[in-house]
């Protein structure tokens, strides 16, 4: 059994140990009978199989490393003798070009590429054949660097593998993007931190690029994000390709017989084409209906249901632009079209919340764009 790292943004966490634990996952917290969580992810345990099947279906996660090994380091020497006996031959040809993520924090070793060189060095080492080091701003061009993460703490070393490549919000469909994109990783867990269950309505009135309409649908039909692109561990020296075929084949479900309904609009037409456009490419065109119109124009069914939303911040609009008028009347919208209904809401500003006139709760804080978030929600009234 091999040890995992699912890595996500802040305040994801727990939603990813929920979808770990779905998906029959053992996970630290299982294993040492406690809800603890590592500190920027959930910690989990594996064989082959279950690596290819995090990285398929789960839909919070940033990406999935694979840890290498753990030991304490207090000097370069020791560094290099003990990054040296790891099994890299598992995870790197011989002269394949890294890229290294390096962090160190209160360790006798502080200075990053310093470690950087002596880790690239020590995998050569082992492999037989020197390791291109290559920077960040030349991995994005290479085909393909393999990223190893690297990270001190108090002098105890945790080396580990991506086995993810691209970000995993990076499903392959969304091309094209309107202003101020909502990554699909953060969607899918609004998604699940609000409870939406699947089944009934949802609306989602500032829709943009669809990303909340595109992971609901993705989720209601049963299909796994990472479906339709490639991983880091396909380059992978033991690579099990009928394994993985297998593992593709577990991903295509037959839908459910009732889809809920999925209701995505906005004011703007050209982000509304732009959305259309990545449902497509996502293959759930037909589970969403999209249309032009502004919030005070939405027509949510009777039934109740769902509205999940990443309204206008105003934080990359004109700063002279007052958005408080436009979420009083989103709150006079759900109050008059939604009652009863279940409302969540990504927004930066309490200011701005408190203008929709009842009471929310906070499920999640993270960062959205480099900007502080929380998810707010609660049942209209």
């Amino acid at each position: 059994m091999d040890t995992f790292f699912a890595v996500t943004a802040p305040g994801l966490k727990s939603l990813a140990l929920q979808e770990l634990t779905s998906f029959g996952f053992k996970t630290a917290a299982q294993s040492q009978d406690s809800a603890e969580i590592e500190e920027g992810g959930v910690s989990f345990e594996g064989t082959k199989a279950d690596l290819y099947r995090a990285n398929l279906f789960l839909r919070t996660p940033s990406r999935v490393l694979v840890r290498l090994g753990t030991f304490g380091a207090k000097g370069f020497e020791e560094l290099l003798k003990k990054v040296a006996r790891l099994a890299w031959e598992r995870y790197l040809t011989p002269g394949q070009p890294a890229a290294l993520h390096v962090t160190c924090h209160k360790s006798r070793l502080y200075h990053s590429d310093a470690v950087a060189e002596r880790v690239v060095a020590a995998i050569g080492d082992h492999l037989g054949k020197p390791t291109p080091l290559l920077k960040p701003s030349e991995a994005e061009t290479a085909d393909p660097p393999q990223l190893v993460v690297v990270r001190l703490v108090h002098d105890q070393c945790t080396i580990s593998i991506d086995s993810s490549g691209e970000l995993l919000h990076r499903r392959g469909y969304r091309l094209a993007t309107a202003k101020a994109p909502l990554r699909e990783t953060l969607a899918s867990g609004m998604l699940l931190a609000s409870g939406w269950d699947r089944k009934s309505p949802l609306v989602d009135p500032f829709c943009g690029s669809g990303t909340i309409a595109i992971e609901a649908a993705l989720l209601a039909l049963g299909l796994a994000p990472g479906r339709n692109r490639r991983f880091a561990f396909m380059s992978f020296p033991g690579f099990d390709s009928r394994l993985w075929i297998k593992t593709l084949a577990e991903s295509k479900v037959k839908p459910p017989r009732n889809l809920p309904l999925i209701l995505a609009s906005d004011r703007d037409a050209g982000a509304i084409d732009l959305a259309r456009e990545n449902a497509e490419r996502a293959g759930v065109s037909e589970a969403i209906e999209f249309s032009c119109r502004a919030v005070s124009a939405i027509e949510p069914p009777p039934a109740p249901g769902w509205v999940i939303t990443n309204p206008p911040y105003g934080v990359r609009l004109d700063p002279k632009q007052d958005l408080r008028n436009l979420y009083a009347q989103f709150g006079n919208v759900l109050r008059r079209s939604c009652p009863g209904w279940q409302v969540a809401i990504l927004c930066s500003d309490l200011v701005l919340l408190g203008q929709i006139g009842f009471d929310l709760e906070t499920a999640f804080t993270t960062v959205n764009g480099g900007i502080n978030v929380r998810l707010s929600a609660g049942k209209v009234i």
